[in-house]
């Protein structure tokens, strides 16, 4: 007969997790690398005490936000390329409720992240305990099952023994190219701390194959169809191309074929800025080379995208009469948009099945010499948003962008999720590397920058990583500052002050509402927030936590902040207030339209002018069927 072995839950979880392994393409890694945690009633006494017991075996980081644990752990399942992650464990209450946004996140992205947040007792001894919601008519429904909507799996341990069903089906889900996401496995504090005899094969190392799922030969047959018949083809890279490391795979095709490569936000770095193919971002925040070939492309090759809005130009953007799509994606869900002919598999493995099938096809050349010199035409543009040949000036928001691309080099990593920085980014920045672009846009999470560049900065430390934040995102979530100061994490965070919501106040003008509640200042008699700048120092805060600050005022000063802070040894800051406080820096504007439905009815001006654009563009939408 099997062994068996006697733990508490928590115990138990936590050894299994120490045994579990991803493997692709030969490479095996652990799946769970360390757990995040914030101790409070429900998980000091179960989980804590199991990760004092196996510490050496679990590397614990001690968080201060539990919604930054798990951006954190989703930017650390980001950089490895979703073949490791991390866990996260909370107590009940407000500790739980705080993962929700980032478990959307994560799921939004398709990143494997654990979730162990306590729950109350299972065998209600007391009822209700602190911190619990009372629901009249179930009693068997916690906070945690807000958890529920925004996890690809969710399972609560209400018996020792269901834990080994549920631990199996968690490890699935987490290296399951298609399903995964939150994971979230609810424990109650009482069967965390309760003993239970566990065989032992519970415990045995397990190895989970990421699965590379094949193309089907007929698939690829007429997916090549179309290809030969398209006069103008245009290849969309989204975010499975990284997930599936199909970049090279990716720029195989295109040197085969001289199809132009735009990318998504997810996507960007698919191909290097310099490589012929590459026509840099698409949709609304994408480059005039990009969005032009989409509106003129006669079939669209999407590549592991999910053609959301902003791609799509909400509808607007694929314009050609007899456009059609051909989607390679190894979710089925994802692949038929667009009403699209479908090659559904991994995307390394589609892209070298369709090279393959198309072997001694290539565009016309004088499509290649068109999108080539708009190509140059848009690095001109480029040029001319980065140039800082004033030293003695403040800089722009671009500028700031430009003195970075003077000093990274494809080891950088720069991470970013909200406000005006990445539309700028999309469109301007020149990706050097698979895997120095990490905007995350899917859900674009203000307050996910420093947690996530400190997740980054732990899966590859030999890295410089940068987290670029404005002033709003940085007021939601700095917390995890003292994270990087305590375990000398070197991320190097850049603080771009514009005393407001930028973006939105810019979006709000577009639509009408004339920069309501976006700006930082002070209200005046009147009751609008058009008076002076807040006097709010965000340099001093963040040095209050612990982090080194270099306050840049120039060009010149800015420059000789971002090398330094760059070649520092632990985490570092560079604070710098950009011109143009209350517009969106200096960028090429929108080369694509974005739904934001404006008011139909308004006595104000600025409403009624917003609205005759919006029909404008609405009548321009169209469903690809």
């Amino acid at each position: 007969m099997p062994g068996r072995v006697r733990l508490t839950t928590a115990q138990a979880l936590v050894r299994f997790l120490t045994r579990q392994f991803t493997e692709r393409d030969g490479e095996r890694r652990r799946l769970v690398d360390a757990t995040w945690g914030i101790f409070g009633h429900g998980n000091v006494a179960g989980l804590g005490q199991a990760l004092v017991e196996y510490g050496e075996a679990m590397p614990f980081h001690q968080g201060r936000n539990e919604q930054a644990m798990v951006h954190a752990a989703v930017g650390y399942a980001r950089q490895c390329g979703r073949l490791s992650t991390q866990a996260v464990t909370t107590s009940i209450g407000p500790g739980a409720t705080n993962l929700v946004t980032g478990a959307a996140l994560a799921t939004v992205n398709h990143l494997p992240v654990l979730l162990l947040p306590g729950d109350t007792f299972a065998t209600r001894p007391a009822d209700p305990v602190l911190q619990q919601l009372e629901v009249p008519y179930a009693g068997d429904v916690s906070v945690n099952d807000c958890l529920r909507p925004v996890s690809r799996y969710f399972d609560r341990i209400t018996r020792p023994e269901a834990l080994i069903p549920a631990a199996l089906q968690a490890m699935r889900v987490l290296t399951d190219p298609v399903d995964t996401g939150a994971v979230t496995l609810a424990l109650p504090q009482d069967v965390q701390a309760e003993a239970y005899d566990w065989p032992e094969e519970f415990f045995v190392e397990r190895v989970w194959s990421v699965r590379r799922q094949a193309s089907d030969p007929a698939e690829l047959a007429a997916a090549a169809s179309l290809v030969r018949d398209s006069d103008r083809p245009l290849i969309v890279a989204g975010g499975g191309v990284h997930h599936s490391a199909a970049e090279q795979a990716l720029a195989a095709l295109a040197d085969a074929t001289g199809i132009p490569v735009a990318a998504t936000q997810a996507g960007k770095g698919s191909l290097s800025h310099d490589h012929p193919a590459d026509v840099g971002g698409i949709g609304h925040t994408g480059t005039s080379t990009a969005d032009e070939l989409a509106r003129t492309a006669d079939l669209v090759i999407g590549v592991g995208t999910r053609y959301t809005d902003f791609t799509t130009a909400s509808g607007t953007l694929f314009a050609a009469p007899g456009v059609r799509f051909l989607n390679l994606n190894v979710a089925a869900f994802d692949a038929h948009k667009m009403a699209a002919t479908t090659v559904v598999a991994d995307a390394r493995a589609a892209l070298e099945g369709l090279r393959d099938v198309l072997t001694g096809h290539r565009v016309d050349p004088a499509y290649v010499t068109e999108y080539t010199e708009d190509k140059q035409r848009w690095e001109h543009r480029v040029d001319a948003a980065y140039e800082a040949d004033e030293p003695d000036v403040r800089p722009t928001q671009t500028q700031v962008l430009g003195l970075l691309d003077e000093i990274v080099t494809d080891e950088d990593v720069l991470v970013n999720a909200a406000g005006s920085l990445p539309g700028d980014l999309h469109k301007l920045w020149r990706a050097r590397s698979p895997r120095q672009y990490h905007v995350e846009y899917g859900y674009s999470c203000m307050g996910y920058e420093i947690p996530a560049a400190i997740g980054v900065s732990l899966a590859a430390p030999e890295r410089p990583v940068w987290a670029l934040v404005g002033d709003g995102t940085y007021l939601m979530m700095p917390t995890e500052i003292v994270t990087a100061v305590q375990e000398n994490i070197p991320i190097k965070v850049v603080i771009l002050q514009n005393h407001g919501y930028a973006s939105i106040g810019g979006l709000s003008e577009s639509v009408g509402g004339e920069r309501f509640g976006t700006a930082y200042r002070h209200r005046a008699p009147d009751g609008s927030y058009t008076g002076t700048p807040l006097p709010v120092d965000l340099a001093a805060n963040a040095a209050s936590l612990g982090l080194p600050v270099t306050r840049a005022k120039t060009v010149r000063e800015l420059r000789a902040a971002l090398r330094e802070a760059r070649a520092a040894d632990g985490p570092a800051c560079v604070y710098v207030e950009t011109e143009t406080a209350d517009t969106v820096s200096g960028p090429p504007p929108a080369q694509a339209w974005w739904d934001v439905p404006v008011a139909e009815t308004a006595t104000r001006t600025s409403a009624v002018e917003a609205r005759e654009e919006y029909d404008r563009h609405v009548s321009t939408r169209r469903r690809h069927l």
